[in-house]
């Protein structure tokens, strides 16, 4: 379970991350004026770096010692926690645009296999055996 959410969650963030340093205007459709100024177009390339920069470690952590993975795991869950909270907040106050809803389902879906996948490892690591891998 944890290679594939590192798996899916760098290939998710690595299309967010082309997405907003490529196509700002176009993913951010609702939310960025069609004739937004090139300094927020600059920001949301800028954005767009950090997303790469993350899928990254994801995608090269998929077979990464218990050790490296538990860092990597508390960071995925604290940014896709936040990022899924700030959702909840919009829709729930009706200040998102309406694909937020969708993004909503995608982080809280990433943060619970995240923290299934470092709880998993924690039983793991704390010398328990199991008969599945």
């Amino acid at each position: 379970m944890t290679k594939l959410t590192l798996t899916l969650s760098a290939l998710y963030l690595a299309i967010v991350g082309l997405a907003l340093m490529f196509f700002p205007i176009q993913f951010g459709r609702g939310a960025v004026p069609a004739d937004a100024s090139p300094e927020l177009l600059a920001l949301l390339r800028l954005l767009g770096g950090p997303f790469l920069g993350i899928a990254m470690l994801n995608w090269l952590s998929r077979n990464a010692e218990a050790a490296t993975l538990r860092v990597v795991m508390l960071a995925n869950i604290v940014g896709f926690g936040a990022v899924a909270a700030n959702d909840i907040w919009g829709v729930a106050s009706g200040e998102a645009r309406d694909i937020a809803k969708l993004f909503l389902v995608i982080h809280l879906l990433f943060t619970a296999a995240f923290v299934a996948a470092a709880a998993r490892g924690a039983v793991y690591s704390s010398g328990h055996t199991s008969t599945t891998p």
